[in-house]
């Protein structure tokens, strides 16, 4: 771990970890958002991918909604790399009280992360529209469980949706409330692998008013003249051994 970062967290008695796309891409998930996915999604598709992943999207072209979320969102053989292990580890240790996430891939509780507030859902939870049951990511890979490409409820045969919030749906507000009151309340958050450029999530950093920003990324963000520590590299390098 960066010396610097460590100095600050052996001071601090609740570090709280803000992160995005970027501690999932070292896991070698690629961020949709990037130059590369939005010309792959228009090339493939005709689509931007967030109209693609958007509410209404989604309720009007159903089948084209789930060939571009399997092909693009979901990672089943995707690992936890050192950023993950390393928050994991600080947990362990009592010094990190969260994780809140934008990514909707299961890796930080993968490494072994407890207390995970993911901001946009997940993408191994899965519910009927119609009667509520729940299903896992196999469900929906398997195609036995599909109806022209789109997983139907074993039960009553409803449509079964991903807990992914997509463009255009509110965010989970008792989840909202745990990221809030823990950010409030913690002395350091770390935010990595993010440009804090997606709004509401962004606007959580807002509520930190402890004693040290710390900023990894590998570009500059508009937070950064905020920040104690501002750290422009991959964050698994930063964070990890």
């Amino acid at each position: 771990m960066d010396e610097r970062v460590r100095e600050i967290i052996d001071r601090s008695e609740s570090v709280v970890f803000f992160g995005g796309a970027g501690v999932s891409t070292e896991s070698n998930i690629p961020d949709f958002r990037s130059e590369s996915g939005l010309y792959k999604a228009m090339s493939e598709y005709g689509y931007p991918p967030e109209e693609m992943l958007s509410r209404s999207f989604f309720d009007n072209h159903t089948e084209l909604f789930f060939d571009y979320y399997r092909k693009n969102l979901i990672y089943p053989d995707a690992m936890p790399n050192k950023a993950h292990t390393a928050l994991a580890e600080l947990e362990k240790q009592g010094k990190l009280t969260a994780v809140v996430t934008q990514n909707i891939d299961g890796l930080h509780q993968k490494a072994g992360s407890r207390k995970v507030f993911e901001l946009h859902g997940s993408v191994l939870r899965n519910s009927c529209m119609e009667c509520g049951a729940k299903y896992d990511l196999e469900y929906i890979l398997d195609e036995g469980n599909c109806e022209n490409g789109v997983p139907k409820c074993a039960k009553c045969g409803g449509t079964v949706k991903p807990d992914v919030v997509l463009y255009g749906e509110a965010l989970d507000e008792e989840v909202i409330t745990g990221a809030v009151n823990a950010i409030s309340r913690a002395d350091t958050l770390i935010v990595g692998g993010t440009s804090l450029v997606v709004y509401p999530a962004a606007g959580l950093i807002n509520y930190f008013s402890g004693s040290d920003l710390i900023l990894i990324n590998k570009s500059e963000t508009a937070y950064d003249r905020r920040a104690t520590l501002v750290i422009n590299d991959a964050i698994g390098r930063v964070l990890g051994d």
